[in-house]
């Protein structure tokens, strides 16, 4: 499987996306509004869930490796998890990277090519209050707040509102 846009390409991660995968469940600026530094080992099931081949009917993530086609250089990752005929959507990308749009091609891109390909048509996503980045990019691709849920995820000793979007 391989999705491509016009600036990216997207391909599942391998065992050779473990420095990239590591980085971005460490880095400050990436884990800040998403959750609570994770111990090592739990990185590390998490990643070797997402290697395991996926298959529409599949209980865990589908992870695409978001990688800039004119750099070959790994920016990020996207990919969901379907649950209920529902495909809920996320995404991560190196600091460096925000604010490129790079969030925004992807996510269209994976959703146009799992429609064509899969037949999902629907979409949702978890972001936590004040992860204003994300938001803009899933309201650019189409989706709109659902609803929102007070005071229903922790980092860092505060509770979040987590912020409910669903694709239209």
């Amino acid at each position: 499987m391989e999705v491509v846009s016009e600036r990216l390409r997207m391909k599942p991660l391998s065992e050779n996306d473990w420095p990239l995968f590591l980085q971005l469940h460490t880095n400050p600026s990436v884990i800040s509004l998403c959750f609570d530094e994770l111990p090592k080992s739990e990185i590390e099931s998490k990643f070797k869930s997402r290697l395991v081949a996926w298959f529409v009917q599949s209980k865990h993530w589908l992870c695409l490796v978001v990688v800039e086609s004119k750099t070959d250089k790994a920016v990020g990752i996207t990919g969901f998890c379907v649950n209920d005929s529902v495909a809920e959507v996320g995404f991560m990308f190196l600091p460096e990277y925000h604010g490129l749009g790079y969030g925004t091609e992807s996510l269209q891109a994976l959703i146009n090519y799992s429609m064509s390909e899969f037949g999902i048509d629907k979409y949702s996503a978890v972001v936590t209050e004040g992860n204003i980045g994300s938001e803009k990019v899933l309201t650019k691709v189409g989706f709109v707040l659902d609803r929102i849920v007070p005071q229903s995820y922790e980092i860092g000793g505060h509770l979040y509102a987590d912020h409910v979007y669903q694709y239209v």
